[in-house]
């Protein structure tokens, strides 16, 4: 469960979340919102990326202000854009870093490693140049490399947002049959229709919160 108990943050002069009360049980949550809404923000305090100004974040019970470390081990994130996160000369070397403090023997990491990108449709490419990949390959490399890390807990921010419609609907795919629960933030729509939730921001407050139909509804509303 992810809760958030009446959370305020503010940057400088600006509240960027005003009084946010959330709990999030479901596998499958989006969430939505014009720019500067505070999707991202939200996103972030999550896995104690960001922490609140006022209340408070707990992740599967912990307090993300006192266990952060702890949080992030159990909570992986996928950055909009995948270059942020490859590091590594080719694929399979990427994936392996995120191991790097685990301890593994060399055979289990491989091990992991090909699990992995076999699961995700690059196992084909492991050897290949990270940064030579389609954007869709990469943004499936970037989740990789957070997969491989057996996280609890998966959030994304705007995962599709760099990817054409082919490559989008092949994220969706994937996303689908992940067994984590999930939440991602997103202009994406179409990725939602299919979601448990969908969470609606507006000036750092939530305005909606509902299945997917009702919630979009009322988000293409307040843009119009």
């Amino acid at each position: 469960m992810i809760e958030f108990s009446d959370v305020h943050v503010r940057l400088g002069q600006r509240d960027v979340l005003c009084g946010v009360t959330l709990s999030l049980t479901e596998r499958r949550v989006g969430v939505i919102g014009a720019n500067g809404s505070g999707k991202s923000t939200l996103a972030r305090l999550v896995n104690g990326l960001a922490l609140p100004t006022a209340g408070s974040v707990t992740v599967l019970g912990r307090d993300t202000r006192r266990h952060g470390a702890r949080i992030r081990r159990e909570v992986g994130f996928v950055f909009t854009d995948p270059d942020a996160q490859i590091v590594m000369p080719t694929v399979a070397e990427d994936v392996a870093f995120s191991l790097r403090r685990k301890g593994l023997r060399p055979e289990e990491v491989e091990r992991r490693v090909r699990a992995v990108l076999t699961e995700n449709g690059l196992a084909e490419h492991a050897d290949h140049p990270a940064h030579q990949l389609s954007g869709g390959q990469k943004q499936l490399l970037a989740l990789s490399s957070v997969l491989v890390l057996e996280p609890r807990i998966l959030v994304m921010d705007e995962p599709t947002t760099l990817l054409d419609l082919r490559h989008s609907r092949q994220f969706a795919g994937v996303l689908r049959g992940l067994p984590h629960q999930v939440v991602v933030v997103t202009h994406d729509l179409a990725l939602l229709e299919d979601f448990d939730r969908v969470v609606v921001l507006d000036g750092g407050r939530v305005v909606a919160d509902d299945e997917p139909g009702p919630a979009i509804g009322h988000y293409r509303k307040l843009m119009a």
